[in-house]
C-alpha cells in the first residue's frame, strides 16, 4: 500500500481545543477520518462542523428523507465513506435494509421504486437530477413543494447540495471508512 498523500491528523489530536471538543461532542466523543482530514485547516473544520452539524441536527425535514438524499448522493458520486456513515441513520429513521440496498441502485433503471413512497421516489429523483444534471425538472419540484411545503423542499435541496460537497471532498482526499486498514 502506498502512503497517503495527505495524512489524517492524529486520532488523539487535542488542539485547537475548542474546535476539537466541539467536533468530538457532535460525534459522540470521537474524531472520524473526515474530521481528521478537515482539521488540517481550522477555518474549514470550524465552518464544516457548524454547517454540516446544522444540516444533520437542526432541520425540520423528515430525517428519513434527509438520509435518503445523503445515501443517494454517496452512491451517485461513488463515495462509499458517505454511504457507510449514512445508511445506519437512514435505517434508524425508518428505512429498511431492503431500501438501503435499493438506494445502491439510485439513478439506474433497476432502482426499486416500489419499495419507496411517492415522496421518497421524488426525493431520489431530485437527488439524481441535482447530482448528475444540476438542473431540476420543474414538475418534480412542483410535486415536492405540494407534498412537503417550502421549508422542507429548501432543506432537501440544501442537503443534496451540501452532501455533494462532502462526497467530492471525501473522494478527492481519498478518505475511507474508519474500519478500513490505514494506507
Amino acid at each position: 500500500m502506498s502512503e497517503r498523500l495527505i495524512p489524517y491528523q492524529p486520532i488523539d489530536l487535542a488542539e485547537p481545543a475548542d474546535l476539537v471538543t466541539a467536533i468530538r461532542q457532535r460525534r459522540g466523543g470521537q474524531l472520524i477520518n473526515l474530521d481528521r482530514m478537515l482539521l488540517h485547516s481550522v477555518p474549514i473544520a470550524d465552518g464544516w462542523n457548524h454547517f454540516i452539524g446544522g444540516i444533520r441536527n437542526n432541520l425540520v425535514l423528515d430525517p428519513k428523507l434527509r438520509e435518503l438524499a445523503m445515501c443517494g448522493v454517496a452512491v451517485l458520486n461513488g463515495a462509499e465513506y458517505e454511504f457507510f456513515h449514512h445508511a445506519p441513520p437512514f435505517k434508524k429513521a425508518g428505512g429498511t435494509e431492503e431500501q438501503v440496498q435499493g438506494l445502491r441502485l439510485i439513478g439506474q433503471a433497476s432502482f426499486p421504486r416500489n419499495i419507496f413512497t411517492p415522496v421518497e421516489n421524488d426525493a431520489a429523483d431530485l437527488t439524481f437530477q441535482m447530482t448528475r444534471n444540476i438542473k431540476v425538472d420543474s414538475a418534480l419540484m412542483k410535486r415536492l413543494q405540494a407534498a412537503l411545503g417550502n421549508t422542507d423542499v429548501v432543506e432537501l435541496v440544501a442537503v443534496i447540495a451540501a452532501y455533494n460537497m462532502v462526497s467530492r471532498f471525501l473522494i478527492a482526499l481519498d478518505i475511507h471508512p474508519e474500519d478500513d486498514p490505514p494506507a
